[in-house]
């Protein structure tokens, strides 16, 4: 049995779910892997799935499919990024109260240890500065106390494709973006595990070792012990096998597809460019067997 990750590369959610539930009643999917360009292909009937780990920004398409998955005996984990960002950042994310319903939502259906809440990457910028941030987690904590139990987060990566969306963003608006220094950063990170402990939430450091400590715990945010205690009679060992540099996530199967995500927020490591996310999301068609291309099934 598999744990299926839907979906590090996109927004499945958000934007595909009515795709992903015609995988679900067709019971596989294909996509290709985006480091050797194999075709792959993997089962989605409930007998071979451990456990869907969804991520997104946006749950509130899937909603209406979740009486559907509790049929089929899905179990899963929901990865909910939550930052409240400005719009510059995040042009098409839905205002944060929509969200904070909607993981209330799910916590409410599920409960609290299954609603992941992300709040990442912590962007400094010229509009958001720490003061900015400590204020705003402050707000989300208060917001989403009693409905999560952890909070994950990591600081902004400056990968090549991010320094590029953050060039074109300095260019049009004036804002400007850049990393703090490690003290700083370490600084930060406890005084949000400081606020986020008067709400009885935890905090998790993604790839992000040299923040741990009493106050920080490392993230395994596909959480082979989180998944083996609340599924136990589906989830069986897993083991740890990291994406990058310090990641704890244990084995899964991502069923998504890079340049696909339309949110379009600048900070986004999963485009190339967000105008090719863009056609790559016009091209979609729901009753494909893959995200873009692939054949009707």
């Amino acid at each position: 049995m598999k744990v299926i990750s839907a979906s590090r590369r996109t927004d499945i959610p958000a934007f595909y779910s009515e795709w992903f539930m015609n995988r679900i009643r067709a019971g596989s999917v294909r996509w290709v892997n985006p480091f050797s360009n194999a075709m792959c292909e993997v089962s989605l009937r409930t007998e071979d799935v451990a456990a869907i780990v969804f991520w997104s920004k946006n749950y509130l398409p899937l909603l209406p499919h979740l009486d559907e998955l509790d049929a089929g005996d899905y179990r899963m984990l929901f990865q909910f990024t939550i930052t409240g960002l400005p719009k510059e950042f995040e042009p098409r994310v839905p205002e944060v109260e929509e969200l904070v319903g909607c993981a209330k939502t799910l916590s409410s259906r599920y409960g609290a240890e299954t609603v992941l809440w992300r709040y990442d990457p912590i962007l400094i910028s010229s509009v958001t500065s720490p003061k900015y941030h400590l204020s705003r987690f402050k707000e989300l904590c208060g917001k989403l106390e009693g409905s999560v139990k952890r909070c994950y987060f990591s600081y902004l990566v400056f990968y090549g494709k991010v320094l590029r969306n953050i060039d074109t963003l300095g260019s049009q608006t004036g804002i400007a973006c850049y990393d703090l220094p490690r003290d700083d950063r370490i600084e930060l990170a406890n005084s949000f595990a400081d606020i986020a402990a008067e709400h009885g939430i935890e905090m998790f450091s993604c790839c992000g070792d040299y923040l741990l400590g009493d106050k920080i715990k490392k993230a395994h945010c596909t959480d082979a012990e989180l998944l083996s205690r609340l599924y136990p009679d589906k989830v069986g060992p897993l083991d740890e096998i990291p994406t990058r540099k310090e990641c704890g996530c244990c084995r899964c199967t991502d069923i998504g597809a890079y340049d696909t995500c339309a949110h379009g927020c600048i900070y986004c490591y999963a485009n190339s460019r967000a105008q090719t996310a863009l056609r790559n999301y016009d091209r979609h068609d729901p009753k494909s067997d893959m995200i873009v291309g692939g054949r009707q099934a």
